[in-house]
């Protein structure tokens, strides 16, 4: 296991949606390691696979005092119901920004045994489940900003690179 580098905007991998997992191997098992141990850090809620530069869909996920992973993620609910608040990314150090997400979400996906497993939950954990699925299809939380608040966090983003 190793604690991993966090990718930050440009970085192109960033922005390239991750393959499907379609063999689980000890490259996948030494994946998600390296993701838990390195989602176990003070003030991380989630960690894409391509936020350490390996474009897999794999996730974990750091909420409540609960540390998980899945393989393979999709989300197959999120309520109508809505959550407002500020969500930041580790790829993008620094910056808060208020991004609407469904106060609920569940997501089908698969363990190392090959097992569909579900992940739900509400708040922190529909925001998390959300914003890590987004990172697997190549999109950032950037992306679904108010338009007048995009423009001033991506003018804040060039101002730090």
């Amino acid at each position: 296991m190793a604690m991993r580098d966090i990718r930050v905007l440009p970085d192109p991998v960033l922005r390239t949606p991750c393959d499907e997992i379609t063999t689980i191997d000890d490259r996948v098992r030494g994946l998600v390691e390296d993701l838990v141990e390195t989602v176990d850090a003070e003030g991380r809620a989630g960690l894409a696979a391509n936020q350490i530069g390996v474009n897999l869909r794999a996730f974990s996920w750091n909420v409540d005092d609960e540390i998980g992973y899945v393989l393979n993620p999709r989300i197959v609910e999120l309520s109508d119901e809505v959550q407002d608040g500020d969500e930041g990314c580790l790829s993008v150090p620094g910056l808060w920004y208020p991004t609407t997400r469904a106060w609920y979400a569940r997501v089908v996906g698969t363990n190392l045994d090959g097992k569909e497993i579900v992940v739900e939950g509400t708040g922190l954990m529909a925001r998390c489940l959300q914003h890590e699925c987004d990172h697997l299809d190549g999109k950032l939380y950037l992306d679904r900003l108010e338009r007048t608040v995009r423009k001033k966090a991506m003018r804040e983003l060039r101002e730090r690179l």
